[in-house]
């Protein structure tokens, strides 16, 4: 049975393109457009757990991560707030 792994993604304009990150596994990747850099993280992501699989590592790095494993596949950490901040520069 093949199971997901859901992640969040956050999306933001770098100069002509458009990064998408997944916080819970720090993965990227990016876009000439929301829709592609999307599609390009989905892509990453894809990759990355097919590596990790190989390699033996998924479970690991998924528990480390905060994942838990559920009967839908793999649930994300929840993200309680996400905030924009800012500290002083001298």
């Amino acid at each position: 049975m093949n199971a997901a792994i859901n992640f969040t993604t956050e999306i933001w304009r770098d100069g002509g393109h458009f990064v998408a990150w997944a916080p819970e596994l720090d993965v990227s990747s990016m876009g000439n457009t929301i829709d592609e850099a999307r599609k390009n993280l989905r892509e990453a992501m894809g990759l990355f757990v097919d590596e990790a699989e190989r390699m033996g590592t998924l479970r690991d790095i998924l528990e480390e991560s905060g994942y838990v494993r559920s009967v839908e596949g793999w649930r994300a950490p929840e993200i309680l707030a996400i905030e924009k901040m800012s500290v002083a520069v001298s």
